[in-house]
């Protein structure tokens, strides 16, 4: 790709940890909870859209399929456009393309035209908004990132608690075509948290270093160096083969529910108890990745939320009655919550904060292969068997086979290569903190050794000149 100017990710300037980070947080915030709470919240119209255009169920889920595959898999198109413009303006944009596509799907009169709007368009601004947002988050935050992270992945169930019951709302008093035309006036608001991720300043230079600070660093659209980094292509592989499940039980755990017997609202009341717990999960599971001794290690907590998520699949399997099923929903909104709080800031601190902007769209690029395959494959096997047993089964499986390729990689192919204090990151800071750290004390100490360097050095081509130039 060519090399153009990144207008919006400063090397040499230090993460606040707060301050308008604050506010940064707060719009990662929302736009977590609409991008991955919307594409299950519209599935409330499914019925009306039924009725009106005369499809059947597997047409109109489509529309939530597309929009999940726009969120994924346009993650390169996304790092390309913030390394390009900067993350605010995508973000302004991605949040009108998410309302005007929404807006003209009110109008739609065939399914397709609705995949066309409410699915590629709406589903392409959702995905210009997520990643520049997780980038700004990771720009303003350091020593406290973990816990931000945990805090903006909350959004995700706390939107799906509010967005569900609001589309019934909206579906019994205004239609769908009312509800649509409203949701897509809420989703503006994505514009508002685009405004909010003002671009950090980098520190003011001395007059003596103005003219070399001028020069702008090229920058890569898309940096595929980062494949080079064994940690990124081990995270990459165990991260693809954990959306091949993880996503699977929370589809298929209310139809579990109705085919052991019991009614459709007692069925959807699972999917509240996991989103109730995930609220907790996300933040507290932030804050323990935060702690001193826990950060160094993350890789290795999120190889245990993992081996977690698995192991509660498996166990979820053998359930033969609601009760069995509630227990499940408990500890899967558990372990689902730490998987959530802790993949993003596991990426960052992998590769860094220069490389973040295309490492991430990358990855999701992975994962939306994955994500395309996963669920639609337990249907058949679903279909195939007539058993959720096995559904549970196999989720359960790829989901701790990734949490071992990720211990275990990082564990033999990166330790021993990478005996660095924190991270690649936590290195670029120390060398910050050094460099505004130094005092004037610091610099007159050496300059004098400088000078008693020039003494004591042999002469080999005459005296050395003493001026006031080399002298303190």
């Amino acid at each position: 790709m060519g090399a153009v100017v990144a207008d919006d990710g400063p090397s040499g300037v230090k993460a606040p940890d707060g301050g308008w980070g604050w506010a940064v947080l707060f719009g990662c915030f929302i736009i977590t909870g609409f991008s991955y709470a919307f594409p299950k919240a519209v599935s409330v119209f499914f019925k009306e859209l039924i009725r009106e255009f005369g499809v059947g169920y597997s047409d109109t889920a489509w529309i939530s399929s597309i929009l999940l595959a726009m969120l994924y898999g346009t993650g390169p198109l996304c790092s390309v456009c913030v390394n390009r413009f900067g993350c605010r303006p995508v973000m302004l944009v991605g949040g009108l393309f998410a309302s005007v596509g929404m807006v003209i799907a009110s109008f739609c009169t065939s399914i397709v035209q609705i995949y066309l709007t409410a699915g590629v368009i709406t589903g392409l601004g959702l995905a210009l908004n997520f990643q520049p947002s997780l980038i700004m988050l990771n720009r303003y935050f350091d020593k406290r990132r973990p816990l931000a992270n945990g805090l903006s992945a909350a959004g995700s169930p706390v939107f799906l608690c509010a967005l569900s019951p609001l589309g019934q709302i909206l579906q019994h008093e205004y239609g769908w075509r009312g509800g649509f035309l409203i949701l897509g006036g809420m989703l503006l608001n994505c514009c508002v948290c685009g405004a909010l991720m003002r671009p950090l300043e980098p520190p003011k230079k001395s007059e003596a270093t103005k003219e070399p600070a001028e020069k702008k660093v090229k920058k890569k659209l898309l940096d595929f160096s980062v494949f080079k980094d064994g940690g990124f292509v081990i995270y990459t592989l165990a991260a693809s083969i954990m959306v091949l499940g993880l996503f699977v039980p929370p589809v298929f755990v209310v139809s579990y529910a109705k085919d052991l017997g019991y009614q459709d609202t007692k069925a959807a009341f699972l999917l509240t108890i996991l989103g109730f717990i995930d609220i907790f999960a996300r933040p507290i599971c932030g804050m323990v990745a935060g702690l001193k001794w826990v950060r160094p290690r993350c890789v290795y907590l999120f190889s245990f939320a993992m081996i977690f998520n698995g192991f509660t699949d498996l166990m979820g399997s053998m359930s033969v009655d609601y009760g069995g099923l509630v227990v499940f929903c408990i500890f899967f909104g558990i372990s689902y919550g730490m998987v959530g709080a802790l993949q993003f800031e596991v990426l960052m601190a992998i590769v860094g904060t220069q490389k973040f902007s295309s490492a991430i769209g990358l990855v999701l690029l992975a994962e939306a292969m994955a994500v395309l395959i996963g669920p639609p494959s337990a249907g058949k096997l679903l279909d195939a068997t007539g058993r959720y047993m096995f559904v549970f089964i196999i989720a359960g499986i790829e989901v701790t086979t990734s949490a071992l390729v990720l211990a275990l990689g990082n564990f033999f192919c990166i330790k021993k290569n990478s005996e660095e204090p924190h991270t690649k990151e936590a290195a670029e800071r120390e060398e910050l903190n050094k460099s505004e750290d130094k005092t004037p004390e610091d610099a007159k100490v050496d300059s004098i050794e400088v000078e008693q360097f020039l003494k004591d050095e042999p002469e080999k081509n005459g005296e050395v000149v003493t001026n006031p130039e080399t002298c303190v």
